[in-house]
């Protein structure tokens, strides 16, 4: 047998990938096996395979049950935030006798599912790429504390509404539109924080 490289020469082994016969000169010894200089040169230069870590796609399935996306991808403080704003959302479905705020609270329940979805995706594909996302995705400090508040602020309406000093239904009939303006302030007071 002769090599496939050098025709007059003949050959003294096989690449163990591409299965060509090679002669002395063209023999690249690795570890006791023999490869030749293309197949070894494309093993060098190939990215890594990451052998494990989040799947992007299992990451999204699972961020439809509130919270369990974020446990995935090892966010344990988001996980209890999805899970809170769920359990909110879902009580004032179940307590309110308004249509209109069934309305807008459904819709915005199916938005949140999907919204969990989504992040748990993109969280997986960025600690799969190498990147570690902050916990919260936040990045001033000062974002940190408005979620505890918004919790204590719903937790005393909840409570109020118990013990009859409130009336829930008239309260969201009347003042719904102050979530909408809330949230376009957080997101704006956001934005100007991040340029500055």
């Amino acid at each position: 047998m002769k090599c496939a490289v050098h025709p007059e020469v003949d050959a003294t082994g096989y690449c163990r990938n591409c299965g060509k016969a090679l002669c002395p000169v063209c023999t690249r010894n690795v570890q006791g096996m023999v490869y030749c200089e293309p197949c070894l040169g494309a093993m060098l230069t190939q990215q890594p395979v990451p052998m494990s870590g989040p799947k992007p796609g299992l990451a999204a399935f699972l961020g439809m049950v509130p919270g369990l996306g974020a446990v995935y991808n090892a966010q344990y403080v988001k996980a209890i935030v999805h899970v809170a704003i769920f359990a909110i959302v879902v009580t004032i479905l179940s307590v309110s006798n308004s249509t209109a705020v069934q309305t807008f609270f459904g819709i915005g329940l199916g938005a949140f599912i999907v919204y969990m979805m989504v992040d748990a995706h993109r969280v997986a594909s960025l600690r799969l790429s190498g990147q570690v996302p902050a916990d919260m995705g936040y990045t001033s400090p000062g974002a940190k504390t408005i979620g505890p508040f918004i919790l204590i602020a719903i937790g005393l309406i909840f409570l109020l509404n118990n013990f009859g000093w409130l009336n829930f239904d008239r309260l969201i009939d009347m003042w719904w539109p102050l979530i909408l303006i809330a949230v376009g302030g957080l997101l704006l007071w956001r934005h100007m924080s991040e340029r500055s």
